[in-house]
């Protein structure tokens, strides 16, 4: 069983990023943004975007690993036959620097990020 983000559910291309930029909508934290857009595909993709400045490099992959974990963890509770189920959405998320410090701190405000689109 993988427990990782697979490859196809993590954007990559530089022309959906943009399209995702310019078209989508966004969802604001003191702590975060995250910025989303239907695709047409079944799945939602994610990227994570450490913001500006944001520590070094140690600290910014860390920062992505565990919002990939909390991505995955959080859509695999998604996947059944729930009607408020994401599904085909592209989803980017941007943090800023010097705000996220805990894994419970993160977890707690990207998932309210992610309600936040679940209820709308």
């Amino acid at each position: 069983m993988r427990r990782s983000l697979t490859k196809t559910r993590i954007l990559r291309k530089k022309e959906d990023i943009d399209r995702i930029f310019n078209k989508g909508k966004r969802l604001n934290l003191e702590k975060m943004r995250l910025l989303y857009l239907p695709n047409s595909l079944s799945f939602d993709r994610f990227m994570i975007i450490p913001a500006k400045h944001y520590g070094n490099a140690i600290q910014r992959n860390k920062l992505r690993r565990r919002a990939k974990e909390i991505f995955r963890l959080w859509n695999g509770r998604l996947m059944g036959d729930d009607p408020l189920s994401l599904s085909g959405l592209d989803l980017i998320l941007v943090v800023y620097p010097g705000r996220v410090s805990t894994y419970s701190l993160l977890e707690s405000d990207l998932l309210s990020l992610l309600d936040r689109i679940k209820r709308k």
